[in-house]
């Protein structure tokens, strides 16, 4: 009874801070703020968070989660480059229709700290960008197209933020996805070179299951191939 005293209370102040935030904004998250909009005492929030950072992470948790949850219906197409896109195009949504818990997230960048919302969405797509390099698809390392989509889309998304919603470029987003898919994609132009890169992007994205490799070996292997794949 007492494990579910302490999840109602913490689903209770994560309810009102996610309305001061879209009502008031990250500033409108005073700890005194969030408890009496909770009605609870603050000690009551320190017990479940640790401290405000604890809280805010929490707050952009669940606005994440509230949004991934009417999207998760739309499942996977079996064609890893579309699923790409289609995730470009859900990050960029969900930035501009809950912009307070976008900006909670990836707004408040910390050298060695990032909130576990955005370690989760990195995860995502990551994953994508795995089976798009299993698809024999990428023409640069997974890290290099993960990290390059990541922050297209958060720069994009961050622009289209600040900018007032009648002066926004509808087409920013679009094109910047294009470029982007252009520059990691085989096949959205003519491919340089011996395709080299290519199949050593697609043999890495594999190497975990050479189980006739021991690991020491797939080790090395995956160093020689990320050498290739970048060059």
């Amino acid at each position: 009874m007492a494990t579910k005293t302490a999840a109602d209370t913490r689903e209770r102040i994560l309810e009102a801070a996610a309305a001061l935030l879209v009502a008031e904004g990250r500033d409108g998250l005073s700890t005194r703020a969030v408890s009496a909009a909770a009605g609870v005492q603050p000690p009551a929030l320190y017990r479940l968070f640790g401290d405000k950072d604890g809280l805010l992470d929490a707050v952009a948790a669940y606005g994440f989660d509230e949004y991934l949850t009417s999207k998760r219906a739309l499942g996977s197409t079996g064609d890893a480059v579309e699923d790409l896109r289609r995730g470009w195009d859900l990050h960029i949504e969900f930035g501009l229709s809950r912009p307070e818990f976008y900006v909670l997230m990836y707004g408040d960048a910390r050298p060695g700290r990032t909130s576990p919302a955005a370690r989760e969405a990195e995860a995502m797509l990551r994953g994508i960008v795995e089976r798009v390099a299993t698809a024999g698809r990428l023409r640069v390392s997974v890290e290099r197209a993960a990290r390059l989509v990541h922050a297209t889309g958060m720069g994009v998304v961050l622009s289209l933020i600040a900018t007032p919603e009648q002066e926004r470029d509808e087409e920013l987003s679009p094109t910047a996805r294009e470029t982007v898919m252009a520059r990691i994609l085989t096949g959205t132009e003519e491919s340089p070179g011996s395709g080299l890169p290519e199949r050593a992007i697609a043999l890495r994205a594999g190497l975990d299951g050479a189980e006739a490799l021991t690991q020491a070996e797939r080790v090395l292997m995956a160093e020689w191939l990320d050498r290739i794949a970048n060059a």
